[in-house]
């Protein structure tokens, strides 16, 4: 028999260095999951991904067990570690902050693919396209 769910806690973690404290902490203290053990298995499992942030959906069942998924980086982290940038536009419309090729899309929406809502290659490229856009990116090819 399958365990019964209480809720689900979607948090953004940097790989290998979950701890306590807030956001973690309190999002599932509150909800009565056992942080340490979390933030243990947590960081076992993102060791080879350290600083990365790592969305995670934990799933919360009503004895107060917990599975959690890991997801790959969102798109914006991605590009901007591939592009060697520290922040998007504050004005993505008006002031561009560079460039970037389709190679770099490709190789982003191959990573980000099991995650993505689509079938093709193409169509996870635009919209990886898009947030490069909203990021103040002008895309070549696009």
């Amino acid at each position: 028999m399958a365990k019964e769910i209480q809720t689900f806690i979607k948090l953004q973690v940097k790989g290998g260095q979950a701890n306590p404290a807030p956001p973690i902490g309190p999002a599932l203290g509150s909800k009565g999951v056992n942080i340490m053990e979390f933030c243990k298995r947590f960081n076992a499992q993102t060791q080879d991904k350290q600083g990365k942030i790592l969305p995670c959906v934990i799933t919360v069942y009503k004895d107060k067990s917990f599975d959690f998924i890991i997801k790959t980086p969102p798109a914006h982290a991605l590009l901007m570690e591939l592009t060697k940038k520290q922040l998007g536009s504050a004005e993505p419309n008006r002031k561009k902050i560079g460039v970037v090729s389709k190679d770099i899309i490709r190789k982003i929406a191959e990573e980000k693919m099991p995650d993505l809502n689509c079938f093709t290659i193409e169509s996870a490229m635009s919209m990886v396209a898009g947030s490069a856009k909203s990021a103040g990116f002008n895309v070549e090819g696009y």
